[in-house]
């Protein structure tokens, strides 16, 4: 009996969003109209296309978070980036690719206006078979500035294994 309570609770624990992820996701998003300025840390590495630094803002579960900064002189948008997983097996890749969906699918988020946003989209059930899925989640804001704005979800075969990231993009 104690373990199927504890069972239970832990399956209702999974249908709960993160407050944390849910609360960081917010602030990553909301600074989108600031271009990520707001929660741009140091900067890691200069390329002759891009700069990358380290994200203040990160979400619960994430490896590594960074904010990408492109050399454009029509498009100087940046794009935020989280590692959720890097290594061997695909059952966890998947795992955890499939429980960042849903975590933003399920995260509410406030804007400036105090509306409640959230994205929306569809989780294809990638396979093992091929070496790279991504899903797309847009946001459902009624501020112009997100028109293009989404959540891009992908889950990559590397050399060596496996990859989740989620990229917040423009």
């Amino acid at each position: 009996l104690a373990s199927n309570h504890s069972g239970q609770a832990q399956f209702y624990k999974s249908l709960l969003t993160s407050s944390e992820f849910s609360d960081s996701l917010s602030k990553i998003v909301m600074d989108y109209k600031s271009n990520f300025n707001k929660i741009q840390g140091n900067e890691m590495t200069t390329q002759p296309e891009m700069n990358v630094f380290q994200s203040i803002t990160t979400l619960p579960g994430a490896v590594h978070c960074s904010i990408y900064r492109y050399h454009s002189l029509k498009d100087t948008s940046a794009s935020w980036q989280a590692i959720f997983y890097d290594g061997e097996s695909y059952e966890a890749a998947f795992k955890i690719y499939k429980e960042t969906f849903n975590q933003l699918k399920r995260s509410k988020m406030k804007s400036e206006d105090k509306s409640v946003v959230t994205f929306i989209g569809n989780f294809g059930k990638p396979k093992e078979s091929v070496r790279f899925t991504s899903t797309l989640l847009k946001l459902n804001s009624e501020d112009r500035i997100y028109r293009n704005f989404f959540a891009q979800l992908e889950l990559t075969s590397t050399y060596d294994g496996w990859e989740v990231q989620l990229n917040l993009v423009d």
